[in-house]
């Protein structure tokens, strides 16, 4: 994941399909500004996400989680097959072994992931220190989606698309760390954009 299913093929990179979803937009909805120096900027911000922030924030959701099957089972089965979720049901164990032994999650790389991510909500908070709307500016781009997305794992937006479970339901730690991280001038910006930008008219 991802991957995006169009007429010239199959897209497995997040960049690959945001580059697409660009050239398809409408100039008012481009996700990247016209000029090369701010689009620099975007995709340095993106790159800068995808690497600091992505792998980070899904460790950290994988450990805290690892032991809760029943948030698996109920969060985790939005729309696949039958025999997907029996697999699931009852190669939890195996399959969340196997997880955590291909993305190394331990305590350790979980708290350390932790750290990770609360440096970049830190640094988005930075940008946004001005009362920019934005990370680049005035308008929504690339670079707000990518830190919005790859934050969901430590938000647990309402608007992520599929439901996710909110904070009364996770372990009490995650949902300590979840609920000051919402309040995170960072978290609050990803929100938002869950929130204004996620379900507008393209």
């Amino acid at each position: 994941m991802p991957v995006l299913l169009c007429a010239g093929g199959a897209l497995t990179d997040s960049t690959d399909i945001l580059a697409w979803v660009d050239a398809k937009s409408q100039p008012i909805r481009a996700l990247y500004p016209k000029n090369p120096d701010r689009a620099a900027v975007v995709r340095r911000l993106e790159g800068y996400f995808d690497t600091c922030l992505g792998p980070q924030s899904r460790c950290w959701m994988y450990q805290q989680l690892r032991a809760r099957r029943d948030l698996a089972l109920n969060y985790g089965c939005t729309g696949v097959p039958a025999w997907e979720l029996v697999t699931l049901r009852f190669g939890y164990p195996t399959l969340i072994a196997l997880v955590a032994h291909v993305l190394d999650v331990t305590p350790a790389t979980g708290l350390r992931s932790e750290h990770e991510v609360r440096a970049v909500f830190d640094a988005v908070g930075g940008y946004l220190s001005d009362g920019r709307r934005y990370l680049c500016g005035d308008e929504f781009t690339a670079a707000d989606l990518a830190f919005s997305a790859l934050a969901a794992p430590m938000l647990m937006p309402t608007g992520y698309g599929v439901q996710l479970p909110q904070p009364d339901e996770l372990p009490p730690y995650a949902a300590e760390v979840v609920r000051e991280l919402r309040a995170h001038p960072a978290g609050g910006h990803a929100l938002a954009m869950f929130a204004t930008e996620r379900s507008a008219p393209v």
